[in-house]
């Protein structure tokens, strides 16, 4: 490892031992908080409106085949959020979150950078963490890790 990569020298190196056991942690906590945040979304578009519904916001939008579309979200919000969250086929489902984010994004570029105004902020910042997780892969303490093999 060149100087560059190096990590830098801790400021209290009494810390080391505690961020040598954490520092592995830090991603699976990213997986699960991120996926489980987007599982909330599909949890509530699972048991708040019908697909129906959904389709025809959809629809409004200019998305179609709506019907399709609001199936794919629903899909990509439950379970590829709970795919993310173990790390299990994390590249594939944080890619397709991360598509949908930014989609979303640019539906929300009208209202402006505000998420207090409905603008993009929120959900360009959510896509861009997905979009990372794409590129990282499950890390450790995933599925894919266990088993070996990534999608």
């Amino acid at each position: 490892m060149t100087e560059a990569q190096a990590e830098p020298r801790l400021l209290l190196p009494f810390l080391q031992p505690f961020y040598d056991a954490v520092v592995p942690l830090s991603w699976p906590l990213i997986r699960v908080t991120v996926g489980g945040t987007m599982l909330a979304h599909g949890y509530h578009r699972l048991t708040g409106t019908s697909i129906a519904t959904a389709a025809e916001e959809f629809a409004k939008l200019g998305f179609e085949p709506a019907v399709l579309v609001a199936y794919v979200i629903l899909i990509n919000e439950t379970i590829g959020a709970i795919c993310v969250a173990i790390g299990l086929f994390t590249r594939f489902f944080a890619a397709t979150l991360a598509i949908e984010l930014a989609v979303i994004s640019l539906l929300f570029v009208k209202n402006g950078w505000a998420w207090a105004h409905h603008g993009w902020e929120y959900t360009f910042l959510w896509g861009l963490i997905f979009f990372a997780i794409a590129l990282r892969g499950g890390g450790p303490y995933s599925v894919d890790r266990a088993i070996g093999r990534e999608l």
